[in-house]
């Protein structure tokens, strides 16, 4: 992959892991791309239920308390 386009899907990641998740900047770049995969569901059988902002915020919480 050539460097522009890796900018360009970056940039294209990193905007929607900020409306979806609501990650920041530091937090996407941070994450490993099984992170974001989890995160935003991609990793999920077909038969689970999504992550809603609900359930990340609270193994956020959890994930802080260690």
């Amino acid at each position: 992959m050539s460097e522009d386009r890796f900018a360009a899907a970056a940039l294209a990641l990193c905007g929607l892991a900020a409306r979806q998740l609501g990650w920041r900047p530091g937090e996407f770049w941070a994450a490993t791309p099984a992170e974001l995969a989890a995160a935003l569901g991609l990793l999920a059988a077909p038969t689970a239920s999504p992550c809603d902002r609900s359930l990340l915020e609270k193994l956020m919480e959890h994930d802080d308390e260690r």
